[in-house]
């Protein structure tokens, strides 16, 4: 039962063509492996092809530029004449509270984390309108709306991109493209890694990112990538303007301490 339920899975992904922002590593990598295992003729789009599985195509190009972004996309989606699915995955970090960071890094942040978006989305729409199903998946985060603490800029930029997720959705309902965004809670990466391996005892920091989430544990990069093929799948046409919440109970749940 279970074998034909993945391979009815499968078909329906079965060549969608998909490009992932920030394909190169972490979630990113995820879903371009994820979708590659469904299926799908799928690009990445990163500054480097270095960590781009196997099977993918790599599109270089950096989401800070249209130009750049523009030119790998409209190559690739002339290749293939339409792309059914877009994930907006490129992001990047910031540790700190309101009073940290120059006004440079608040610049750069926004400029990749929520124009990237945008410039990634301009790109990729006139082969979105040639899907008969297309879909958005943008990824935002946890943070967005739950008050952690050091997360003042990622924070305001991931509202930003929930806030934009649901005006997407009303803007393109009507051309047939559906809109969705991913807020997970703490995800397993090498940049997880990194933050715990920096802290004084890395087994207590990483401890502490496991226990944000009322499962007790960070979430897998893998179940974000199933989450996106929840979302981009045909069937699910009747979703859009959902903001889908992969982070362990962190923002619905109140565990007693």
């Amino acid at each position: 039962m279970t074998e034909n339920l993945n391979a009815a899975r499968g078909s329906e992904m079965e060549g969608l063509v998909a490009v992932v922002t920030g394909g190169a590593a972490g979630i990113g990598q995820a879903v371009v492996q994820v979708l590659l295992e469904r299926g799908c003729v799928v690009a990445s789009v990163d500054m480097t092809a270095e960590g781009v599985p196997a099977g993918a195509q790599a599109l270089i190009a950096d989401v800070r530029d249209q130009q750049a972004l523009n030119a790998a996309v409209h190559a690739f989606g002339e290749q293939q004449g339409r792309i059914d699915i877009l994930v907006n995955n490129a992001g990047v970090s910031f540790v700190g509270t309101i009073e940290d960071g120059s006004d440079a890094d608040w610049h750069r942040i926004l400029d990749i984390n929520v124009m990237g978006q945008m410039r990634s989305t301009r790109a990729a729409l006139p082969y979105l309108r040639r899907a008969p199903a297309a879909c958005i998946v943008n990824m935002s985060s946890c943070t967005a709306v739950n008050g952690l603490p050091q997360r003042a800029l990622y924070s305001a930029s991931k509202g930003a991109i929930q806030s934009m997720t649901l005006a997407m959705a009303a803007d393109f309902v009507s051309e047939g493209i559906r809109v969705n965004a991913i807020a997970p809670g703490t995800v397993d990466t090498p940049f997880m890694s990194q933050l715990a391996a920096q802290a004084p005892d890395p087994a207590a920091k990483r401890a502490q990112f496991e226990a944000r989430q009322p499962t007790g544990r960070m979430v897998d990069p893998r179940e974000v990538a199933e989450a996106v093929v929840y979302l981009a799948r045909p069937s699910a046409r009747s979703t859009t303007g959902t903001i889908l919440n992969l982070d362990g109970g962190m923002t619905a749940l109140r565990m007693p301490r």
